[in-house]
């Protein structure tokens, strides 16, 4: 016990301290528990022959992660992106896989662990890759969206994958992921014929659809009747193990299963409550499980031969990058899109460290390959955050070289410009429009402007920020401009310009939050909308509804507090200071302490 306690100590007390670390870095948490399991296991030694237990265990996470990526999937959604996900998600791990298998045959290996090795460096990392995209605000852009559908086809081919590897292995050993056939002693199929292995298969899988068409609705309601909390958590729990110990009773890949019932489950009213339950286990096990890979990697083969090691990694990654920018241009990726697609995507993935174990205990691979492969696969990993700085210094220099397309021609001027076309300015506009006002739209977004032109909405593409656009568009002559742009600065600049040129020009502006307001005011805009706050007024409304407050006293209190807060933002705005924090402008202090009693008073 006290052994377990230790050890315990020892791998949570390494992703503690490791993987918020790596995520402030911008490596990623995947990054993070690899060089936690690092730290622990080669370099200071921490954790010994328990490892190969634990990560049996451990392997539960892909188990986790396959069925939420499968309740995120709701066949809808999948036949509506069928173009994408077959088409360029298709040919990408098919040429991929095919690429670097020659590549591994002229290296002297066989066929089949050349396959497997095609296999394993097709997949690229959805962890890493989809945060940084989130992060950069990259995912709405064509690049990204096309990055998207590619690792959504990858994490689908990861099922077959993984249902194919044994098939390839030198000897008849037979393994899948989660529980392993001497584990449970126990087998559906032993001794059958062909056709009776078959059925049984068949009929393990129609067992698995069915429950979660027909029973799984009548479970949940039974445990929502309960009010205990914990019971979806045992019964979340409960249908990722009971489908694993199926599967692999069966013959099948336990992973297989639980992804088949996600997607079944994925349209349930319960769908959110089983991934609010499930995603803590899945989290843990699954770093548990990147934290053995890392414990379990051999730097003395890279330290024989750092070069060839890092040689191989730099030439896994080109070959991908070049079938990538391919095949970016064959679906009509061009320029920044094309290569934040292309390098985004060149480096391996964590399911590579599934495959590669799964190779290794089927005996696909041999012991000292599969070492080497999770060191480029780990070493391409954290190259990734210098392949989007490699991204942004060329969509800079494409910006510089003008090979973003001129901005357009303004053949008409409004009485309203609207600069900024995104999900606030749409709503502004189309309001404006319907009241049979017509307006001048703006946008340095190229996709958002085809897009808005798709859907029957005349706007015009360019930066607003450039005074010679916005004269073009009829600064000197319009009634009304609004600023509903997302970067902060630009905003900023848009309205001082606007201000200088047009004193009497009534600008109407979107802020951040309260400090984006002050500097706004002090810009000169005449009317200043925070994001997010007549949509928390409404919310805070609803809340003095449903607390006994008639529908008249609710919306007066609305109105009370909105009338006061807009006074008290006038005022505060007149005491803030550029660059002096709140907390140090005394007067600013003083005054918020004095409105927050009038507001109670009141």
């Amino acid at each position: 016990m006290e052994s377990f306690l230790f050890q315990a100590t020892i791998y949570l007390g390494a992703a503690v301290l490791a993987v918020p670390l790596a995520a402030r870095l911008g490596l990623g948490s995947v990054l993070g528990y690899l060089l936690a399991g690092i730290v622990i296991g080669p370099i200071l030694g921490l954790i010994g022959s328990e490892m190969a237990d634990l990560q049996h265990f451990a392997e539960f996470g892909v188990v986790m992660m396959l069925f939420l990526i499968g309740l995120e999937l709701e066949p809808r959604v999948l036949w509506a992106m069928r173009h994408k996900l077959i088409g360029l998600g298709g040919l990408q791990v098919t040429v991929t896989t095919g690429v670097i298998m020659q590549g591994a045959i002229l290296f002297g290996l066989d066929w089949a662990q050349s396959l497997a090795i095609g296999l394993i460096f097709a997949l690229s990392s959805t962890a890493i890759v989809l945060q940084t995209l989130n992060e950069k605000k990259l995912m709405r852009t064509a690049g990204g969206r096309s990055a998207f559908s590619v690792l959504l086809t990858q994490d689908i081919a990861v099922i077959p994958m993984l249902a194919f590897l044994p098939l390839l292995a030198m000897s008849g050993t037979f393994y899948h992921s989660g529980v392993s056939q001497d584990q449970h002693g126990i087998s559906l199929v032993e001794g059958l014929p062909g056709w009776g292995v078959t059925l049984v298969t068949l009929t393990a899988i129609a067992i698995v659809i069915l429950a979660g068409i027909f029973l799984a609705r009548p479970l949940f309601r039974y445990i929502h009747a309960s009010h205990l909390p914990e019971m979806f958590t045992a019964v979340a729990l409960l249908i990722v193990v009971g489908i694993a110990v199926l599967m692999t009773l069966v013959g099948l890949s336990p992973a297989l299963g639980t992804f088949l019932a996600g997607v079944v489950l994925a349209n349930s009213e319960f769908r959110h409550e089983l991934e609010a339950n499930i995603e803590p286990f899945k989290g843990l096990l699954l770093g548990l499980f990147f934290m053995t890979v890392g414990s379990g990697i051999d730097f003395a083969t890279f330290f024989d031969a750092p070069f060839t090691i890092l040689g191989l990694t730099l030439g896994v990654m080109a070959t991908k990058m070049a079938i990538l920018l391919a095949l970016g241009y064959l679906f009509k990726l061009r320029q920044r899109n094309q290569w934040l697609f292309a390098l985004g995507l060149a480096q391996a993935g964590e399911f590579g460290f599934v495959l590669v174990s799964f190779a290794l205990q089927t005996n696909v691979l041999p012991a000292p390959l599969g070492g080497t492969l999770l060191l480029i696969i780990a070493l391409s990993m954290m190259l990734t955050p210098l392949a989007f700085i490699a991204y942004e210094v060329i969509a800079k220099r494409m910006v510089e070289s003008g090979t973003i397309p001129p901005p357009d021609e303004i053949d008409e001027q409004q009485p309203v410009i609207i600069a900024g076309i995104g999900r606030f300015g749409q709503i502004v506009n189309r309001l404006v429009q319907s009241a049979g006002i017509k307006t001048t739209v703006l946008d340095h977004d190229l996709e958002t402007i085809s897009l808005m032109r798709q859907f029957g909405f005349k706007s015009f593409f360019g930066d607003p920020t450039r005074p010679e656009l916005l004269n073009a568009a009829g600064l000197a002559t319009a009634r009304v401009l609004v600023v509903a742009l997302d970067d902060r600065d630009a905003t900023n600049r848009l309205v001082k310009f606007a201000r200088r040129q047009r004193p009497d020009l009534h600008i109407i502006a979107r802020a951040r939050d309260r400090v984006h307001v002050f500097e706004l005011y002090e810009a000169g805009a005449n009317d200043i909308v925070r994001e997010l706050f007549d949509s928390s007024l409404r919310a805070g409304r609803y809340v003095l509804e449903k607390m006994g407050l008639s529908d008249y006293d609710a919306a007066e209190q609305e109105k009370l507090f909105f009338k006061m807060d807009r006074q008290s933002v006038r005022e505060l705005a007149e005491l803030w200071k550029p660059g002096v924090p709140a907390e140090q402008n005394e007067a600013y202090l003083a005054r918020v302490r004095e409105l927050n009693k009038e507001l109670e008073t009141a």
